[in-house]
């Protein structure tokens, strides 16, 4: 079955780029020293090129399309502000300059981001011959990220949470209205994201295609591009997804539709889920803040408790290197600490018995 094709359109993100019939988009080349020619090549005109060659020539995602025009935004109005218009006025100093204002607000990890996107954008004028000089050259920026250990659900709460879910479903069942149907809507994605820890963009995205319930497997496709399969193995969650299909996908279902649609046909909202998922929460009596990504926290913590070989759960998650999922081990020791202490049978020993 050919995966779907997915939209690179960049419509909605805020991006302009100008239509050309062979996709290309040319900037003006950059005096050499020699040359008096103006370079007042404007940092809106180098940017827009540079999201151009991403979209049309580099064929990036709409969401790495989003997240460039973004940080380039947030460049472009810093600049501005200092009364830098031409892209040949930017230095060490400039970068400098932002680098230091982003520091004092953002956590490392978006400034990594940030500078990344500003690093590709100078290689790609440089390669262009739109500035003589890289200004990222003979600039060495490391920015060390903190390593964060991963916010779970304990599991007394993911039980809790699924159980008031089934609860509410029975009640609701005879009924068979639009607030049944929600639930049944609402709980098929919350199984899908613990049983697959996938993300909530990725789970939002599914197709029609990619969700085989007779095969009990469903195909994601995760960052970079990358597509891994990943099995539906609970017959309680295949159940569940079975009835949200019959429900919701009134024939004739079109595979490369959206499995989780709105009402307009696009992919149900990430923010709309994060939503519902708060409002469950404090239903089931939970008196904590859980997001939809603490579920794929969870079920790789939950998994390495289970004995389960760190190499499988990289794949169950996506990750392109081991080194990411290696942070779940941090949890697990601090979970395999607390075993110890109450645990171990050394603390049953007495040693002041005669």
């Amino acid at each position: 079955m050919p995966s779907p094709a997915p939209d690179r359109s960049g419509a909605g993100l805020g991006i302009s780029v100008r239509p050309s019939a062979d996709t290309s988009y040319s900037l003006p080349v950059s005096p050499s020293p020699d040359d008096p020619q103006d370079d007042a090549v404007s940092i809106a005109a180098a940017i827009e090129a540079f999201l151009f060659h991403c979209q049309y020539e580099k064929n990036l995602s709409p969401k790495t399309l989003k997240a460039y025009a973004t940080d380039l935004r947030q460049f472009a109005a810093h600049v501005a502000g200092r009364g830098v218009a031409r892209i040949a006025e930017v230095d060490r100093g400039v970068l400098r300059g932002f680098i230091r204002e982003i520091f004092s607000t953002l956590a490392e990890k978006s400034v990594k981001r940030k500078v990344a996107t500003l690093k590709a954008l100078f290689n790609y004028l440089e390669r262009e011959d739109t500035v003589v000089i890289n200004p990222f050259r003979k600039m060495d920026v490391r920015i060390r990220e903190a390593r964060r250990v991963p916010r779970t659900i304990a599991w007394k709460d993911i039980q809790t949470f699924f159980a008031h879910l089934y609860r509410q479903k029975a009640k609701k069942a005879a009924s068979g209205g639009a607030g049944y149907r929600r639930l049944v809507r609402d709980l098929a994605i919350f199984e899908i994201l613990f049983a697959t820890g996938a993300r909530i963009s990725e789970v939002c995205g599914l197709t029609v295609g990619a969700v085989d319930l007779d095969g009990g497997r469903v195909r994601i496709f995760g960052k970079g591009a990358r597509e891994r399969t990943v099995d539906l193995c609970d017959p309680e969650v295949l159940e569940t997804l079975r009835e949200y299909q019959r429900l919701m996908h009134a024939p004739p279902v079109v595979e490369r539709g959206y499995f989780f649609p709105a009402r307009e046909g696009t992919p149900v909202s990430d923010q709309s889920v994060r939503v519902s998922l708060r409002r469950y929460a404090r239903a089931a009596g939970l008196d904590v803040h859980i997001t939809p990504h603490m579920f794929r926290h969870s079920i790789a913590t939950l998994l390495l408790e289970e004995g389960v070989d760190i190499r499988y759960i990289q794949r169950i998650l996506g990750h392109s290197s081991l080194v990411t999922t290696q942070i779940y081990t941090q949890v697990h020791d601090r979970e395999q600490r607390r075993i110890l202490t109450d645990k171990h049978p050394r603390r049953r020993i007495d040693t002041t018995s005669s």
